[in-house]
């Protein structure tokens, strides 16, 4: 199953530089060495299992603009599932910008009416102003210029986690049934105890899907069997049972508190995203594979895993009595079960 994905803005907005960060794993540092783009470069990216990310990177320049909106317009614009339009938070000519943006969505209503629009104010790093007035003031703009058409806007800086929020929210809206993901994931997180588990694309770690938020952990009373035995303990739909062990770590500290005790960041997802892609770029710099991380602080509990061929899954726990094996255990478990569903998940 393929899903066109069109890159459209003015030259030097800073498109071929995302899409480098995002499918390339290529660091910020290193996109300046990028050329500006000639005509439509086409990338087929396999994101999950048959889906098949179609990108159309265009090029921005004048005569290329003009081109893709007459002669070549049926082509550009024709089974488009998502339309990314990058426009520069600093542009010399806006004016000029807004314009051509007028004429893609005319198009696009021609050829892909049912096309998902996303706008991205771009090189947001480059803004003196508190960055919240600046993004509210262009939202206001681009959405008075799109003449009445849903559009989403984000703003993005490829020097922060901004990027990452932005694409895993357009990738989002490309996978079907990704609702079921959530709701087996909301069952894991149930089995093992745990404040929230998050599915990651394998290549680009961008966010698949994430659990329901858990409930205050004053209402949970923590079980006291063992957190797997075989995997006959798992339920019928081929998840495990909900458990816990029984050793606590000295060092740890779980007060439960009906208030939001964990505090979890808003930014959680997409920093996780661009930490995970920074570390194995350090990992291919010595040559080495990044396979999995644990981590144990007094805070939380942290395991991040393979999950199946096309995913990593991330699980947290502020339950001091759960340990990181049992908490891999558990995801070995489950891989059978979710390679069933991210197949089941991807039927158009």
């Amino acid at each position: 199953m393929k899903k066109k994905v069109l890159l459209m803005g003015a030259s030097g907005s800073g498109k071929t530089s995302m899409r480098s960060l995002i499918f390339s794993n290529n660091p910020a540092s290193l996109t300046a060495r990028l050329g500006a783009t000639i005509d439509v470069e086409q990338n087929h990216v396999r994101f999950l299992g048959d889906l098949i990310l179609n990108l159309w990177d265009c090029g921005g320049q004048d005569a290329f603009m003009d081109s893709y909106l007459s002669t070549q317009q049926s082509t550009i614009f024709q089974h488009v599932g998502v339309m990314i339009y990058v426009f520069e938070v600093q542009s010399r000519n806006m004016r000029k910008d807004l314009e051509y943006y007028r004429d893609c969505l005319a198009a696009l209503r021609r050829y892909s009416p049912d096309a998902a629009v996303f706008l991205l104010v771009h090189k947001m790093d480059l803004v003196n102003e508190p960055r919240g007035q600046t993004l509210d003031r262009k939202t206001a703009e681009l959405q008075q210029a799109s003449d009445g058409m849903g559009v989403t806007v984000f703003g993005t800086s490829i020097y922060d986690e901004s990027l990452y929020k932005a694409w895993s929210r357009i990738v989002h809206t490309l996978i079907p049934n990704v609702a079921v993901l959530s709701k087996h994931l909301t069952t894991l997180a149930h089995a093992c105890n745990a404040t929230e588990v998050i599915l990651f694309e394998r290549t680009t770690f961008l966010v698949i899907a994430t659990s329901s938020p858990p409930p205050s952990p004053a209402s949970i009373p923590l079980p006291v069997t063992p957190l797997f035995s075989t995997p006959s303990s798992m339920h019928s739909n081929g998840l495990l049972t909900p458990t816990s062990t029984s050793h606590t770590r000295s060092n740890a500290r779980y007060t439960p508190d009906d208030s939001d005790p964990h505090k979890l960041a808003p930014t959680r997802y997409e920093r996780t995203s661009e930490l995970i892609k920074a570390f194995k770029h350090a990992c291919s710099r010595v040559r080495e594979d990044f396979r999995s991380l644990e981590m144990e602080l007094a805070e939380f509990t942290a395991v991040l895993d393979e999950l199946t061929k096309n995913t990593y899954v991330l699980i947290v726990v502020h339950d001091p009595t759960i340990e990181t094996a049992a908490l891999k255990m558990n995801i070995r478990l489950a891989r059978k079960k979710f390679e069933e569903l991210q197949g089941d998940s991807l039927v158009s």
